[in-house]
């Protein structure tokens, strides 16, 4: 009989962010003899299951979150869509219950997730967002997020406390409540000193039709560059296809081992500001040019804030060029934040009985 317990691990599909950066926590599950149960939808499920094929995982009923062409019609088309995403929480605590009852677990950690929790084991909820950014529904957007995640038992945020920090307001709140522990930046990646092989990689990632859209506008400038560019597209397929075409090596998808060695020979990456890759970037010390996925509140801000601090550039999707990347040279590139987690300490929350 295994004695192991067994914590569900489950990230939302909303591109591949929240999946990636349950890497490192699902290895440290591993390494402080817990047993991983993965659990998740779409495009995340594919890749863990990749990542950790020696893993059970399971699937979940999915969100169903899709980007609007149009960025300014997002936050109309996510309050158009929220009677289909409460109906489909409702359904995953179903499923969780009878997952928790299948496969004897012992905890769960919900990379936003909101129907992954059960009152009867302890339940993390993983977020860098302890208030939702939606323009001038801010404070309404942050009190929903409250009210849907205020049944967990404790919160994980992924970033230092103090200051210099990588989620600004996002992750700092004036009044913190007690059960909020920052568990330092989270990486799958490590830094290492390696020969450059790629002038600027392109990792895309994100909710249809936003991905392709930026997909297009990208291959069509990066046509006009003098160099050698690496292009991932972020698409999870049963098997990886790379092609050579022009100047540009370009991949369906790369697992993390891979993908660590390529950014690591990468003199500079464009991408999103997404918080997940955000944090990747800073761990490997990297110079990058974000372009805000149109109409996420979130990464606009990330983008922004740092951007004012002089770090990484930026502009909107539609304002793209070229010449753009010359504006990295007058930038300082992140820095890793050396605050190294304990998962120990963390995990010792499961332990208890």
């Amino acid at each position: 009989m295994n004695s192991k317990k067994r914590i569900l691990v489950a990230p939302l599909n909303w591109g591949l962010g929240h999946a990636t950066r349950c890497i490192p926590i699902i290895h440290a599950l591993i390494v402080n003899d817990f047993e991983p149960i993965i659990a998740s939808d779409g495009n995340p499920l594919k890749l863990l299951k990749k990542e950790f094929p020696e893993l059970i995982a399971l699937e979940l009923p999915p969100y169903q979150i899709s980007y609007s062409k149009k960025g300014k019609s997002l936050k109309l088309k996510l309050l158009k869509d929220s009677p289909t995403i409460l109906k489909a929480i409702k359904k995953e605590k179903k499923v969780v219950n009878q997952i928790i009852e299948a496969y004897n677990i012992s905890g769960i950690i919900s990379d936003n997730r909101f129907g992954v929790r059960n009152k009867s084991i302890p339940s993390v909820f993983i977020t860098h967002q302890l208030q939702v950014l939606s323009g001038n529904t801010s404070w309404l957007s942050s009190k929903m997020h409250e009210q849907l995640i205020s049944k967990f038992d404790e919160y994980w945020v992924p970033d230092v406390e103090g200051f210099p920090n990588l989620s600004g307001k996002l992750g700092h709140i004036k009044r913190l409540k007690s059960n909020v522990t920052y568990i330092g930046p989270i990486s799958r990646f490590k830094k290492k000193v390696l020969d450059y092989k790629y002038d600027v990689t392109v990792l895309l990632s994100g909710p249809e039709p936003q991905r392709t859209l930026l997909e297009g506008i990208l291959f069509e400038e990066l046509k006009k560059f003098d160099g050698h560019v690496l292009f991932i597209k972020g698409i999870v397929e049963d098997t990886q296809v790379s092609e050579r075409k022009d100047n540009f090596t370009i991949y369906n998808f790369m697992q993390a081992q891979e993908l660590e060695t390529a950014l690591n020979q990468s003199r500079t990456v464009l991408s999103r500001s997404g918080y997940t890759t955000i944090m990747d970037l800073a761990k490997l010390e990297k110079n990058a040019f974000f372009i805000p996925t149109p109409g996420q509140y979130e990464q606009e801000y990330l983008a922004k804030t740092l951007s004012d601090m002089k770090l990484v550039p930026f502009c909107k999707q539609e304002a793209f060029s070229l010449e753009k990347l010359n504006e990295i040279k007058d930038y300082t590139g992140l820095s890793n934040i050396n605050d190294e987690t304990d998962f120990k300490i963390l995990f010792s929350f499961f332990k208890s009985e």
